[in-house]
């Protein structure tokens, strides 16, 4: 599809019939004079009154407990930049269609204005006092596209301020998803995680913060060597921020190609074509590339595959081993929501990395293939879904639209957000949930 036919059918999408691609509609039927008293005055107030009471009994009688509010200012709209809060608003409702679609939450897109300093970038008390006042009315918030460094301050200070978890989607959601596609990577190149040299270019939100989850997974701190737009993190810098600053190594690496001779990984998360075979023939044997930068990442897979590496995936949906953030934060809110959950910490995250690792090795039943193979027509030719269990190259995560994603996510984070105690509530039986979760949301999309 050419840019300009893109151009032309992605407005007519957004503007078809209703603007916009959400709406809101009643989950009870206001038909009658009784309903409507039911419903607003007086019979509102009985509900009023047991939540005045009790005030948990507002996640019984209210939909709270299935909404989440999709925060952003609109600072940093992935492959666009400072858009502001307005331009940024069709990128909160499409992921507001993604909880809906794969893991039947409700979704509120918020884009939040008048959060700058007079610098023009996030101000992070602006901010958090903005979104703090909205905790009543969600189980949930997932922050979204917050310029960093504001980012990180945005997310730690509301997630010890709030009662519900709190998850930067641009930071954990690819540090999820990478993590579980270099896991099984390493499984098919006979590596582990704790002996590997990492190099990960770019470090902003998502570099450092998948970064920090690789160490809690096992990589060790002395194997990774990090790479901004002035080059290596490494001691001798006096320009480095509070974020970067225990990331600086002893070393006499200075630029990229320095970092990468000898690596085990690639990670990038920066700018296009900015990684040459030269630079992946330097790297160890049976290298592991992920170049996320979009739309044109930092080396393109065929490429890096041509010059030696073992393993390549993007953040593409045209190239095998995609890195696609819709594999996590649907189920990790799903589960999350269903348990309660105070927080979203490391455990639960750690647990979805897991699932999908795990699902990556499973047989395909036939009802799924079935499904995939609609989904992906060109993958299906290649009888990508036909093969036995285990792990393939070319597949080393999950497909976004295979439906045992969302549920088998949801109730490995849910079982660890009840075994770190950030659960309030519990669930008996974990594979009658897990079954409960898939019929949901398959009623959810046939209505």
């Amino acid at each position: 599809m050419s840019p300009q036919e893109l151009k032309k059918k992605a407005l007519a999408y957004h503007c078809k019939g209703k603007p916009g691609k959400v709406a809101i509609r009643s989950t009870k039927p206001c038909t009658s004079g009784e309903e409507l008293s039911l419903a607003y005055t007086p019979g509102v107030a009985q509900p009023c009154l047991e939540i005045k009471r009790e005030k948990d009994l507002v996640w019984k009688y209210t939909a709270r407990s299935n909404t989440v509010a999709v925060i952003s200012d609109g600072t940093a709209v992935l492959g666009l930049g400072n858009i502001g809060a307005e331009a940024g608003l069709p990128v909160m409702e499409g992921k507001a269609v993604l909880f809906k679609h794969f893991a039947d939450i409700d979704a509120i897109p918020v884009c939040l204005n008048r959060v700058a300093g007079p610098n023009g970038r996030t101000d992070p008390e602006k901010l958090i006092a903005a979104a703090a006042t909205l905790e009543p009315s969600f189980g949930g918030y997932n922050l979204e596209d917050i310029a960093a460094p504001a980012c990180f301050e945005v997310e730690r200070t509301l997630k010890k301020m709030l009662s519900i978890p709190v998850f930067h989607d641009d930071q954990h959601g690819t540090a999820i998803i990478s993590l579980a596609a270099i896991l099984n990577g390493l499984d098919v190149v006979g590596k582990k995680i704790g002996e590997c040299r990492f190099v990960v270019n770019g470090v902003g939100a998502a570099g450092l913060a998948c970064s920090r989850f690789y160490l809690t997974a096992g990589a060790k701190p002395e194997n990774m060597l990090l790479c901004d737009s002035k080059g290596v993190i490494h001691t001798g810098r006096t320009d480095l921020n509070e974020e970067k600053k225990p990331f600086a190594r002893k070393t006499s690496a200075r630029t990229l190609a320095d970092a990468i001779k000898g690596a085990d990984i690639f990670l990038g998360f920066s700018v296009p074509d900015c990684v040459t075979p030269a630079m992946i023939k330097s790297m160890n044997k049976d290298a592991i590339v992920f170049a996320m930068a979009n739309p044109t990442p930092e080396i393109f897979p065929d490429v890096a595959l041509a010059a030696g590496a073992a393993l390549a995936g993007t953040g593409r949906s045209d190239f095998p081993n995609q890195i696609n953030n819709v594999l996590g934060f649907p189920g990790i809110f799903r589960g999350a929501l269903d348990v309660r959950a105070k927080d979203i910490n490391e455990e639960m995250k750690l647990a979805a990395s897991h699932a999908l690792a795990e699902l990556a090795r499973a047989a395909i039943p036939a009802k799924v293939r079935a499904e995939l193979e609609k989904a992906y027509p060109a993958d299906a030719a290649k009888g990508l879904f036909r093969t036995p269990a285990g792990l393939r190259r070319d597949m080393l995560i999950p497909k976004p639209f295979d439906p045992r994603v969302v549920p088998h996510v949801a109730r490995k984070v849910a079982e660890a957000a009840i075994a770190s105690g950030v659960a309030q509530l519990t669930i008996d039986d974990f594979d009658a949930y897990e079954k409960a979760v898939a019929r949901r949301i398959a009623a959810s999309r046939a209505e």
